[in-house]
């Protein structure tokens, strides 16, 4: 049986503010205090695991040392005709500056001119407590990549990544539409599963 959190107090394990934004919007209904690692001053763990998995649950036991419950994502963009690159190394792909374009156009270098554009964004989030035990649930949206970019809504790769089935770039629309299809917005819909309404 997969453990319930019914507690007043969550540790989002992220220093990404839109990251933050899409948690509260589906778990304050069943968490009176949402408060993020950055706030709290908790450094950044090293991402060593071979898998969103395993980043997303070390990131959450992390912060889970705080003494409250801790929920963390690992996410990324899989492109196909790169063999699933940047995958883990998404975020490293932006370079020092965390420039998203700058992540765009290596993708859009290294594409070339393959006509595969097919991608997919996943998801991974693990809630973990104090006394190291996790639940671990995933989402997935696959889409195409679209050059140039498109919009300025979402972050990171939102500009250039295309749901398949929709007409605008998850950069195009607002937080409630990307939400609702999102690799992030499935696995909180799952997560949520868990939480015990306040």
């Amino acid at each position: 049986m997969p453990r319930h959190f019914d507690g007043d107090t969550l540790v989002i394990a992220t220093h990404n503010h839109g990251k933050l934004l899409e948690f509260k919007t589906v778990l304050l209904p069943y968490v009176r205090k949402i408060i993020s690692a950055g706030e709290l001053g908790l450094p950044e763990p090293k991402e060593t695991g071979s898998t969103f998995a395993e980043n997303a649950t070390l990131k959450a036991l992390a912060a889970a040392g705080a003494g409250v419950p801790a929920l963390a994502d690992d996410s990324g963009l899989c492109v196909n005709a790169l063999g699933g690159k940047p995958g883990l190394f998404s975020a490293r792909w932006c370079g020092s500056s965390k420039d998203p374009l700058i992540g765009m156009e290596r993708v859009q270098l290294e594409l070339g001119a393959s006509p595969d554009r097919s991608a997919y964004f996943i998801c991974v989030l693990a809630l973990a407590w104090p006394d190291g035990h996790t639940e671990v649930v995933e989402g997935r949206c696959d889409g195409q990549i679209v050059w140039p970019p498109r919009g300025n809504n979402g972050h990171g790769y939102d500009p250039f990544f295309l749901p398949d089935g929709q007409s605008m770039t998850f950069g195009e629309m607002n937080p409630s539409q990307k939400q609702e299809i999102s690799h992030r917005g499935q696995a909180l819909k799952k997560m949520a599963a868990l939480f015990t309404t306040a």
